[in-house]
């Protein structure tokens, strides 16, 4: 990645110059089964027509709040870096009260209800299928997201050193966000052709930078696994050598 890059999205656009075709998340979600390989190119795509989503038909500004209630789950990073891409801050678990979006998965609609603003909810099906019945006062994400455009540029200027990021507390701005995801690359020795395998959830920094921003921010690639405490020890010995693990979270 380029040093010049200070926000997640400047990481993934040097990503998509340097190797659109190569993986970049790997998502099992071993209570159903799913799995869904995404490469640089593949998730680009969908956080483009989400942040066109999000500033066009959402009408989000930068420096507003999206409390994101999601699980770590492939779309879960879309939607991070979309964020990045508008310059609205994610609040990951947030008072939806106070925010001035929300985006749900199926567990926190009732929760998510609270938001005087927009509301978008995503059913988190295999093949980021739709609802069968949509939530009364929602967007269904799966509904609204494929005619997007398929290239995105923001209205106004990101700035790096605003907020970007809330989570356990603590705000970080874009700049900080990749800061710290660069020390923890290091720190695991992450690198071009890494694969790290993540079971974190994405409500702790941890989760966020194994499972998202250090395989960006180093030219690896995650293997992001919801549910693995289903897996025995041989099952998980077997995932890891069939995707090639180099490297697992702390």
């Amino acid at each position: 990645m380029n040093a010049t890059d200070r926000t997640p999205a400047d990481l993934l656009g040097s990503a998509l110059d340097a190797d659109p075709s190569r993986p970049f998340v790997t998502f099992y979600d071993d209570a159903t089964g799913e799995r869904v390989e995404l490469s640089v190119a593949t998730f680009a795509n969908w956080v483009a027509k989400t942040a066109n989503l999000l500033q066009d038909d959402l009408a989000a500004a930068p420096g507003e709040r999206c409390a994101l209630l999601l699980p770590a789950h492939w779309q879960t990073a879309v939607w991070l870096v979309a964020c990045s891409s508008v310059g609205v801050l994610v609040d990951i678990g947030g008072d939806p009260a106070s925010a001035d979006l929300v985006v749900s998965g199926p567990d926190t609609l009732e929760e998510a209800r609270e938001c005087a603003g927009e509301r978008v909810a995503l059913s988190l099906q295999p093949l980021g299928g739709r609802f069968r019945q949509l939530p009364d006062g929602f967007a269904d994400y799966a509904v609204e997201v494929p005619s997007q455009g398929d290239r995105f540029a923001p209205y106004s200027p990101v700035d790096p050193d605003t907020p970007a990021l809330a989570v356990g507390g603590v705000e970080l701005t874009s700049a900080e966000v990749v800061e710290r995801a660069r020390a923890d690359a290091a720190g695991r020795g992450l690198g071009p052709g890494s694969r790290i395998l993540s079971g974190l959830p994405y409500d702790i920094w941890e989760g966020l930078s194994y499972g998202l921003y250090a395989p960006l921010v180093s030219g690896g690639s995650v293997v992001l696994c919801r549910h693995l405490d289903r897996l025995d020890d041989k099952e998980l010995a077997e995932r890891k050598e069939s995707e090639r693990v180099t490297a697992t979270t702390p």
